[in-house]
């Protein structure tokens, strides 16, 4: 059974937690929870690098470090993880948490050490602007799956075929589980850091953060089709201009933010040449 870091940050403001999380997802946390003033942050033992760790975090911030096994951090999760209620629109449960009726889509997730069970304000802004995306009949690619949720997603608005990648071995299984609990028959799971070759997409979902987003934009522009819609989160309000920046140069223009807190989710499409 694979081991896990966990650091745990005591008393910690809200604007310190977004920054936190954005820094560590950076260089490889891949799961997080907030209880209370305290951050849980967690990583692959394997994929743990104390100096780097050290260089990313403030020396003034105190934490405390711990190694688990992955059953506790999924228990952990499963004690601790509320339904997720985005508007009217989409609700994210567990399995053992009661339907929720007053929502046009459903989604039951299993939750464990991913990002995608809702709670963050990244997946939050994706699911609300998924909203205002036509999905019918499009093939669409999800970018960093993690759970699988905005894939699950893109099959109940009806997208004709969704390829959810992910580089986390974790991740694809729990994705795997929590697509077969949703009875979606539309998803095909790859554990992949980069999107098939000479594939192309309708929409292309990234919730993953700034780094890889700016390394793979001209990937993604690629993948898009002539009238293709890039929808991204995993950033922070400070970054928009770096992306805004960065997109010009591969003919992606933001045509709508969304904003929750101090992070954003963007909607990219090409510019008209």
């Amino acid at each position: 059974m694979e081991q896990y870091v966990q650091i745990s940050f005591q008393q910690t403001l809200p604007e310190q937690r977004e920054i936190l999380v954005a820094l560590l997802a950076n260089i490889g946390f891949t799961g997080f929870e907030e209880n209370g003033k305290e951050l849980v942050a967690c990583i692959p033992l394997s994929d743990f690098n104390e100096s780097v760790f050290k260089e990313t975090v403030s020396d003034q911030l105190p934490y405390a470090v711990k190694i688990i096994e992955q059953k506790n951090w999924n228990e952990e999760w499963e004690r601790s993880f509320p339904p997720v209620v985005v508007d009217d629109y989409c609700a994210i449960r567990a399995s053992f948490h009661p339907p929720v009726s007053s929502v046009a889509h459903e989604i039951i997730i299993t939750p464990k050490m991913s990002f995608g069970t809702g709670h963050h304000a990244t997946t939050y802004l994706m699911i609300r602007l998924m909203k205002d995306i036509r999905f019918t009949n499009c093939a669409v690619l999800d970018f960093g799956t993690g759970t699988g949720v905005l894939a699950i997603l893109a099959e109940k608005l009806g997208a004709s075929s969704i390829t959810a990648i992910d580089n986390d071995n974790w991740s694809i299984d729990n994705a795997k589980e929590n697509i077969g609990a949703n009875r979606c028959r539309r998803i095909q799971v790859m554990e992949r850091s980069a999107p098939p070759p000479d594939e192309t997409y309708d929409i292309i979902l990234a919730n993953i953060n700034k780094n890889v987003i700016l390394a793979e934009m001209a990937a993604m522009e690629q993948h898009l089709e002539e009238n293709g819609v890039l929808l991204i989160s995993g950033l922070l309000e400070e970054d928009k201009k770096e992306i805004a920046d960065k997109a010009s140069t591969v003919h992606l223009t933001i045509v709508h933010t969304g904003q929750k807190d101090n992070w954003i989710a963007l909607v990219l499409k090409r510019k008209m040449i």
